[in-house]
């Protein structure tokens, strides 16, 4: 059952879509069963097949594990209902560049697959379907959700979300009654320099809040280190385009590095392990630490939601505080939002594959079933104006992100996106767990993330 939830933004009614199986009979043959018809003297032959019976078919890659299977369900559903082929696999976490670039070789490669930005288009925009003249593309509310060239429309996002400090609210609320409290209420957490104090001052009496730390364990292994080496660099590199007003550049100066450091010595020295440990340290371990009440602080973001809550966690204890860094004007900073996640349709697929994926998207866009598997299993808040009939998902988690906008807090823009190379990132991730392990220092990171992207850049835009 859909879960209707008002929200100031969504009024558009649902969008009814009839859906064709490209040309697909209504009998349960296939292209290959040959039909018989009679002929006046009553004998009977084989007619031939019709060419129309040969239904396209659809072989999405996705990106996120952590919808594999919702997304494996809801393709079936698509297939009981229609007859097309729908078959979803899934990257391993942190492979998707890799994978695709494997799969695309293959003679049967995806028809769908995501870019995760600019950065990524400009790897696959030979491979794009131009999407303009497509029902998807129309039920995108704003250009704002899409990746152009020129004219064409070469992605659209299907996902906005948002990420910041996840926290307990019922750990933090029983520390505010504590006499060692440094502030007495979450509002007063508006800056780094708050955010310090009280993970300082709960770290040093944790065994008194029955917490192993203020901040779960940084893990640097493939399943976590990109909260780190991305989602957190967003920050100084936010903050850099900001001052300039520029959206992208193929030369970063590490302006806000000295903020990057202070929030990462936070991170390591405020937590449930040792800065040493880090790299053998998973999600998964993160998660279990925060959901165990083992932690107060755990940098995540919505799509967290759904696991939290499946480990016993309660929308009661659930809160979100941006990220702060210690810029300038950071407490008028609201949650990091935006969108890495852009569908992009296989051009060289064959025709008859090309529309049945055409279809299949609008169908996910449009009908009951694709936008409540969306929106209430996969927990997607999407761009799509056909989810304003009552498609929000019921997560506490976004309306944290609602609640900083209400107020009229700015969210901070997804930039990261930017980040020239897969290689830059994964420098910048070495460099952070050297630091952290005391086998490097900081001057390294520094040279990761300034040196390292002008050559990252350069080398991706090389003629």
């Amino acid at each position: 059952m859909k879960k209707k939830i008002v929200c100031a933004m969504m009024c558009v009614a649902m969008v009814a879509t009839s859906l064709v199986g490209c040309g697909s009979s209504t009998d349960e043959g296939t292209a290959d069963d040959a039909a018989t018809e009679t002929t006046d003297d009553g004998a009977t032959e084989e007619a031939p097949a019709d060419d129309t019976a040969a239904a396209g078919k659809v072989y999405y890659l996705n990106f996120k594990p952590e919808q594999a299977d919702a997304w494996v369900d809801l393709a079936k559903t698509y297939t009981d209902e229609t007859g097309v082929q729908v078959t979803v696999e899934t990257a391993a976490s942190g492979t998707y560049e890799q994978t695709l670039k494997s799969e695309m070789a293959k003679t049967d490669a995806p028809t769908l697959f995501q870019v995760n930005g600019p950065v990524g288009l400009a790897s696959w925009k030979d491979y794009c379907y131009d999407l303009k003249d497509s029902e998807l593309y129309k039920q995108v509310k704003s250009d704002d959700f899409v990746l152009k060239e020129g004219d064409a429309v070469e992605g659209i996002a299907y996902v906005i979300e948002t990420y910041g400090l996840i926290y307990n609210k019922e750990i933090l609320d029983n520390y505010f009654q504590k006499d060692y409290a440094v502030v007495k209420s979450v509002d007063e957490i508006n800056g780094f320099d708050k955010l310090k104090a009280v993970a300082d001052s709960i770290q040093e009496n944790k065994d008194d809040l029955g917490v192993k730390g203020a901040f779960t364990s940084a893990g640097m292994d493939s399943s976590s280190d990109w909260r780190f080496k991305t989602h957190l660099a967003n920050l100084p590199i936010y903050y850099e385009y900001k001052d300039k007003g520029i959206g992208s550049t193929d030369a970063i100066e590490g302006t806000y590095l000295d903020n990057y450091k202070q929030i990462w010595d936070l991170y390591i020295t405020d937590s449930t392990c040792e800065p040493a440990m880090i790299s053998s340290k998973t999600g998964e371990d993160a998660e279990a630490e925060f959901s165990m009440g083992e932690a107060v602080f755990f940098q995540n973001g919505t799509w967290e939601y759904a696991n939290l809550i499946n480990n016993g966690m309660t929308d009661d204890q659930l809160g979100m505080l941006p990220i702060y860094i210690g810029a300038p004007g950071e407490e008028n900073q609201g949650l990091c939002t935006g969108s890495e996640n852009y569908w992009c349709v296989n051009k060289n697929a064959s025709e008859a594959d090309i529309q049945a994926t055409l279809d299949f998207l609008n169908w996910c866009v449009t009908s009951d079933a694709g936008r409540d598997a969306i929106a209430n299993t996969m927990g997607f808040l999407t761009p799509f104006k056909s989810f304003d009939d009552g498609y929000t998902p019921a997560n506490k988690l976004i309306e944290c992100a609602d609640e900083y906008i209400a107020a009229g807090k700015t969210a901070v823009s997804w930039n990261f996106a930017s980040i020239p190379s897969e290689a830059w990132k994964d420098g910048v991730g070495a460099a952070l767990t050297e630091y952290a392990q005391g086998t490097g220092d900081w001057d390294k990171v520094v040279d990761q993330f300034v040196i390292n992207w002008a050559a990252e850049y350069a080398a991706a835009h090389m003629e």
